[in-house]
């Protein structure tokens, strides 16, 4: 359910991107370090909001890449931890 909602969400967003940067055609001054062009607004919009969304997902795959990692070692360390336990357990229900 909760997948449906970002998802909902995620459209409204780009349907409420999408109608603020069609409303938006006029062109504009771009500067760069190296110079400068004319593009229409509405590329200066979608390119920005496209560039945010790539960097935030590049984030997001970082964060899931380095918890991932910290979850195979953690449940490599809890099989030590079983492992050690299980022999101590058997070796005290050997003694008499």
């Amino acid at each position: 359910m909760k997948f449906q909602w970002t998802m909902l969400l995620g459209i409204l967003f780009a349907l409420l991107v999408a109608i603020f940067a069609v409303i938006n055609v006029e062109p504009v001054s771009v500067n760069y370090v190296f110079g400068s062009s004319e593009w229409p607004l509405v590329l200066v919009i979608l390119v920005s909001v496209l560039m945010g969304g790539i960097i935030i997902g590049s984030v997001g795959l970082v964060k899931i890449y380095s918890l991932q990692r910290k979850v195979k070692q953690l449940t490599k360390e809890k099989e030590k931890l079983n492992q050690i336990n299980g022999t101590e357990i058997e070796k005290e229900s050997d003694l008499p």
